[in-house]
């Protein structure tokens, strides 16, 4: 039966991301929905946690500062408590969770039909945003559809959210049919919502509710209280190729991000086919039998501060029904510490990142692989699968980064093993509203801290001579 909105709380699984007991195993991302390998996982967490913590002082290019101190052990265990890695009674923000994961399902269900259309028919539906990229009414549907869902389930007055795009575009009033297009798509989606354990709305959503939904998500972040991070396509320009991108959801509260969620409709169950372009993909998939799992794809991760575990289960598929907790199963980092044997992501456009810069760090640091360049925040999911070790980013002068296309990827990093600062050591910074402020040259997570520090320290040996 599908599952009233009204007693998710006390209906959330043990393997939401509370602590286990069960036996430990090794196995990747096989089995059921158990969180038997916790001990295990819990240690190598502790481990890189540890060794986030503990870093010392770090060269600046003009000025320098200590980001982390191991001075005491006392420092060691109030820095590692700030960074989120302290351990939450086991039912904190269970309810939240579930909610975002239901939200993403769907959204992640919208988008595939939006895509789909996009692909088969025309790039009509695209329009441009003030900065060129790409927008579809992928982006405003699923922003109205996450938004309504948060505040009918968790009351609109308790829901705040900061999210990317605004309603000035459909309020034009030569947007009368792209804003039908959106009221449509949303309609469509939220009638599905029984099918995730969701309640649909009485009555379709009219234009002006769609566009309050949209305009609600007018959150500007900040040190203090709690909001959501959402940024509805990630990646849009992967989106309209045909190729990968993300939808992505995450609770900050007090500047911490305490859960998120990332939706990979496009990511393939097999780390090998990454490589290649969606719509090669879908050629490939056209000539294998329907029982094939040569191209099965599509998956939600998501995490919650402190577990220690992050999760993966696979998109609702067809007509079926999301049934609790849909065969998730535990995700955690590579174990790979030697560069040689590493892969390291970065971004496929140019224009905010410098492949020449992260080609050089590779070299020096003694990585031989092609880079991984992928659309959107399914970076940070293929290092938590433990798919790849390494994401560089190093973006070009004047360019800023903002907290929703980083929050969600982070926390699943981290509860799943791993290691995310900015290129001096430190934590990214979520309590200063839309943007990082305050980053340290560029991004780095690494599956481990000895990967990371060969990264920093590759990073600081050659930053004077970079153009960036």
């Amino acid at each position: 039966m599908p599952l009233n909105c009204s007693s998710l709380a006390t209906k959330v699984p043990q393997n939401l991301g509370g602590l286990k007991t069960t036996a430990t195993t090794t196995t990747h991302v096989g089995g059921g929905g158990g969180g038997g390998f916790s001990k295990l996982f819990n240690k190598t967490h502790q481990d890189n946690s540890l060794y986030i913590a503990s870093l010392s002082l770090n060269k600046r290019n003009s000025n320098q500062r200590y980001c982390l101190s191991s001075s005491s052990s006392s420092s060691v265990m109030e820095e590692t408590k700030d960074m989120g890695f302290s351990t939450l009674e086991p039912e904190k923000y269970s309810k939240e969770l579930d909610i975002a994961v239901r939200a993403v399902q769907m959204a992640c269900f919208l988008c595939q039909k939006v895509q789909e259309s996009l692909i088969s028919k025309t790039t009509s539906q695209v329009q441009a945003k003030d900065d060129n990229s790409p927008v579809t009414i992928a982006d405003w549907s699923v922003q109205a559809t996450v938004s309504w869902i948060l505040s009918e389930t968790l009351g609109s007055r308790n829901v705040a959210i900061i999210a990317e795009e605004d309603v000035q575009t459909l309020s034009k009033t030569d947007s009368t049919g792209l804003l039908e297009a959106v009221v449509q798509t949303v309609n469509d989606c939220l009638a599905e919502a029984p099918r995730f354990g969701l309640q649909a709305p009485g009555t379709s959503l009219g234009s002006s509710e769609v566009l309050e939904a949209i305009s609600r998500c007018n959150s500007t972040g900040g040190p203090n209280g709690r909001f959501w991070a959402l940024d509805p396509v990630d990646g849009t320009l992967g989106f309209v190729r045909g190729d990968q991108y993300a939808v992505a959801l995450a609770l900050i509260e007090d500047g911490e991000v305490v859960l998120g969620v990332l939706g990979c409709p496009n990511y393939p169950m097999r780390k090998e086919w990454l490589s290649y372009h969606h719509r090669y993909h879908r050629i490939i998939s056209k000539l294998t039998p329907p029982t094939s799992e040569s191209w099965d794809k599509g998956c939600v991760l998501y995490a919650r501060r402190g577990s220690g575990e992050a999760w993966m289960q696979p998109l609702i598929q067809g007509h079926k029904k999301l049934v609790w907790p849909n065969s998730a199963t535990p995700v955690k980092v590579s174990t790979i510490e030697n560069p040689a044997l590493a892969t390291f992501c970065e971004p496929v456009e140019k224009a905010n990142s410098s492949h020449s810069f992260t080609a050089g760090l590779a070299h020096s640091v003694g990585l031989r692989k092609q880079p991984l360049r992928v659309y959107s925040m399914v970076k940070y999911a293929a290092i938590a699968r433990g798919d790849a070790e390494i994401f560089m980013k190093f973006a070009r002068a004047g360019y800023k980064e903002k907290i929703w296309d980083h929050a969600a990827g982070v926390i699943i990093i981290q509860e799943a093993g791993g290691v995310v600062t900015d290129a001096g050591g430190c934590p990214l910074d979520f309590s200063k509203g839309m943007y990082l402020e305050g980053l340290d040259r560029g991004i780095i997570a690494c599956a481990g801290g000895k990967l990371h520090e060969k990264i920093i320290g590759a990073v600081d040996a050659s930053w004077n001579s970079s153009s960036l």
